[in-house]
């Protein structure tokens, strides 16, 4: 049997456990299954009330997918859903499941049953006290001191977070909390301290100590910052506390205790990306400010912050994110978007133009400044909307196209029906489209969830299935997640090969893998519609009836690639008419070939469609 172990599974043991659990058995044991033709098996949803059966499980490919609320995945994100597990809970709970012994790698986690978590809070108060003495003390603390210092922060202000110093020392903390009474186990199990070469050692050494409280002001955790060089200190500029029976930095914000009161006072909560980011908010005067604690802006956040904005139809507050103007900032808000939907409240996003954080804006210009970075916020959506078209050329046909086929999603998922009108005008001068053309574009989006339906709708409510176009594309995705070896000319296929958004987004992240393999695509994927339409491909039958066999499999990418083509021909022939043969000759003319060269590959696709189907 797989007993709880110490550390991290083996890569190798997660994917025999999840290749080797049958996953309609599995599910089984929670959902009443019937068989649906093509090895698929149907049942009612347990994650969402139905009375006819939408949830949809494929045993031959290990994947379950909800065509009703969307949600889909693998034997292990089943179990996490369904018993509200961890990933290594379940991981574990599968192979005691099949008598499978599980190997571990490294130190820490492992089974935490019985673990006195009031000595766990015990323990992170009294190191948080204990490196807020260091930090006072003369001698090397003063390194610490003058980072604070060259960052604008004085001794009062210190006091205030509760920032501490980690002493440059193997054991200082461990002594200090042993001579208090704390266990070797209680302070491994709080991430205070871990093994060494000859026994239990600190975990933090020459470091900026914050300590990290829940909303009820208990101390779970710290975030470390390091203080020597990349030469002498090797380890990441920024260690956190790891996962412990108090700490799950998926559900933890810092400074969320101390902002609280004034969330729920002002119906604003700022999201910035660190703890001196924090500490420059709350000083100048922008007492909403959280950050995460080393993990990224998550759903499990949002049910914090929504509790506290009483996020409702009836009340509705602000959400405004902070980031840096750099491609991890723009990254960072574009996932954010993602997350928008989850919100009833409106979110809002603010960006210096110079790039700088909260505490660099503040060194550099004071508290008012801050100030009014957030008083500058802008609409979520507008900014995604922006940042999207940045990437194409929108001086180019193709790329004005392109452009659309992704914003028009975002500017379709507006929450407030009543700001489509206004900002279809303003999507069409960014593009220079007409307005028809985007308000066109945008009505074929369709629309996300409403905040009276359920968190995650499926990608079929979308997109209309019954367009052969759209059908098409849909073939081909599920060739290449069902059957890749047989996808042979994926990296032939046009840019603009995908018509419809989340197609054209699952396609990008398809190509971004080093290596295709599903798990990762699931877990790498960044939108829920596309990691939904992941699943809801994955267990949906290919629509033929012939053997689908590499010949057929031809015949439907070239039938893709003939659209595609012919999709570009048209863009071209318009660019034609609009160009003077005498005044734009060498334009015209290489214009021209471009278009006759279209036609011959747009021809030959077509003969091998036709001559395979033959």
């Amino acid at each position: 049997m797989a007993a709880a172990g110490s550390g991290r599974i083996r890569d190798e043991d997660v994917t025999y456990v999840r290749d080797n659990s049958a996953i309609d058995d599995v599910v089984g044991d929670f959902v009443q299954l019937k068989s649906a033709g093509a090895g698929a098996k149907k049942g009612l949803c347990p994650f969402h009330d139905e009375k006819s059966p939408s949830f949809t499980v494929t045993a031959s490919k290990g994947y379950f997918h909800c065509f009703g609320c969307g949600v889909g995945g693998d034997v292990i994100a089943f179990l996490m859903k369904i018993d509200h597990l961890t990933f290594m809970e379940s991981v574990e709970k599968l192979a005691d499941r099949m008598g499978y012994t599980l190997r571990y790698d490294g130190t820490g986690g492992g089974n935490t049953s019985g673990v006195n978590r009031s000595r766990l809070f015990a323990a992170n108060l009294a190191a948080a006290t204990f490196y807020q003495e260091q930090l006072a003390l003369a001698g090397p603390a003063q390194v610490g001191r003058e980072f604070l210092q060259k960052r604008g922060f004085d001794k009062a202000a210190a006091e205030q977070f509760g920032v501490g110093y980690a002493p440059d020392e193997w054991d200082a903390l461990y002594k200090h909390l042993k001579a208090n009474g704390f266990t070797d186990g209680e302070l491994a199990t709080a991430g205070l301290s871990k093994e060494g070469s000859k026994g239990p050692i600190d975990r933090y050494r020459n470091r900026l100590v914050w300590p990290i409280r829940n909303i009820s002001g208990d101390y779970v955790g710290f975030g470390a910052r390091k203080l020597a060089s990349d030469e002498v200190d090797q380890g990441p500029k920024y260690l956190n506390t790891s996962e412990t029976p108090i700490y799950k930095k998926s559900q933890i914000l810092y400074g969320l205790d101390m902002a609280m009161k004034e969330i729920a006072k002002k119906r604003q909560v700022v999201i910035v990306e660190g703890y001196t980011d924090v500490m420059a908010a709350h000083l100048a005067g922008v007492t909403t400010a959280v950050a995460t604690c080393g993990t990224a802006f998550g759903e499990e956040h949002i049910k914090v912050i929504r509790q506290l904005l009483m996020d409702d139809d009836s009340f509705r507050g602000e959400v405004i994110f902070t980031f840096d103007g750099d491609a991890a900032g723009q990254k960072a808000a574009m996932k954010a978007f993602e997350l928008d939907q989850k919100f009833v409240t409106q979110t809002f996003v603010a960006v210096e133009p110079t790039g700088k954080d909260p505490c660099e804006l503040r060194i550099e210009s004071g508290d008012g400044a801050v100030r009014d970075l957030i008083a500058r916020r802008v609409p979520l959506f507008e900014f995604a909307m922006r940042t999207q078209i940045a990437k194409y050329d929108v001086a180019s046909a193709e790329g004005r196209v392109s452009a659309l086929n992704v914003v028009a999603p975002i500017l379709a998922n507006i929450k407030d029906k009543s700001l489509r009108p206004e900002y279809i005008k303003l999507l069409a001068g960014w593009l220079g489209l007409d307005v028809e053309t985007v308000s066109s574009a945008v009505k074929r989006s369709g629309t996300r969830t409403s905040s009276s339906a359920p968190v995650v709708e499926a990608v079929e409510n979308e997109v209309n299935l019954r367009d052969p176009i759209l059908l098409l594309e849909r073939e081909v995705l599920k060739i290449k997640l069902q059957l890749p070896d047989l996808a042979t000319d994926w990296e032939n296929l046009e840019k603009n090969a995908f018509s419809y958004w989340a197609y054209h987004q699952l396609r990008i992240e398809i190509d971004a893998l080093g290596k295709f393999e599903i798990p990762t695509l699931i877990e790498k994927s960044q939108a829920q519609d596309v990691k939904s339409l992941i699943t809801e491909l994955l267990v949906e039958p290919i629509r033929t009836d012939r053997e689908i066999s590499e010949r057929y499999t031809v015949s439907v990418f070239a039938r893709l690639r003939e659209v595609a083509i012919t999709r570009s021909i048209t863009e071209l022939k318009s660019t034609l008419q609009r160009l003077n043969p005498v005044e734009n000759e060498a334009q015209y003319t290489e214009t021209f070939a471009t278009l006759v060269a279209l036609e011959s590959a747009k021809r030959a696709q077509r003969e091998i469609a036709v001559g395979d189907l033959g």
